[in-house]
């Protein structure tokens, strides 16, 4: 039976116009993004049966291009629509960020970060730098690494925040195993880092670890 023949208040569309986007399952979420079947299936079931092929709605949302065209019902259109839709949502976030202090907004600093790194294979270090009034200058990528590591260099972040003129800085890195505690590494890093940029007056406020499902702040560890 098609959606069309549900109840209304069942419906995902209607369901969401009525109770919001947070009552909906993944599956109604994933079947308003595809808005139609195929042949013999609804959308809801097309979504249930894309989340079960690979594994849930992350690594349905992070699949390659290959992969993810090769499911049935999917194609090229519906991923470049879908790389827009994420795409969308990670500038929103730099928006919102953007318009306060980052201090006061931790969890919507803990929810970009997350957007930008979580999704990665490979380590990458990142900072946010920031103004003295602690509002947000621009976020930059400054390494790149292999699976599990990545060489960060405390002169080459010293050198970019004065080129921006950053008053303050948050570090952050993802780990791609998923795992977001911090190693003896990440903690002598960042001390160096603290060390160096204190020398020009820049703060470094926080350093955050990005995981799987979590991300960890040393500022709350008490390690800043």
């Amino acid at each position: 039976m098609g959606i069309n023949h549900w109840p209304q208040d069942e419906r995902p569309r209607e369901k969401l116009l009525s109770r919001g986007a947070e009552a909906l399952s993944d599956a109604e979420l994933l079947a308003i993004f595809l808005r139609v079947g195929v042949q013999g299936r609804s959308a809801v079931d097309l979504a249930r049966d894309l989340l079960a092929r690979f594994g849930g709605l992350r690594p349905l949302l992070e699949a390659d291009q290959r992969h993810f065209c090769a499911a049935h019902g999917l194609g090229v259109a519906k991923f470049a629509q879908l790389q827009a839709t994420l795409e969308l949502s990670r500038r929103h976030l730099a928006s919102q960020l953007a318009k306060g202090n980052a201090l006061t907004s931790p969890s919507l600093v803990r929810h970009y970060l997350s957007a930008q790194m979580r999704h990665l294979a490979h380590e990458e270090f990142a900072v946010l730098f920031l103004d003295t009034q602690h509002r947000i200058i621009r976020f930059e990528s400054l390494f790149r690494g292999t699976l599990d590591s990545a060489a960060v260099y405390p002169r080459e972040v010293a050198k970019r925040a004065l080129e921006l003129n950053a008053g303050a800085l948050i570090l952050a890195h993802n780990h791609p195993s998923g795992v977001a505690e911090p190693s003896d590494a990440d903690r002598r890093i960042t001390e160096r880092l603290r060390e160096a940029l204190g020398l020009f007056d820049v703060r470094v406020l926080d350093h955050f670890v990005v995981g799987d499902g979590d991300v960890v702040s040393f500022a709350e560890r008490g390690w800043l």
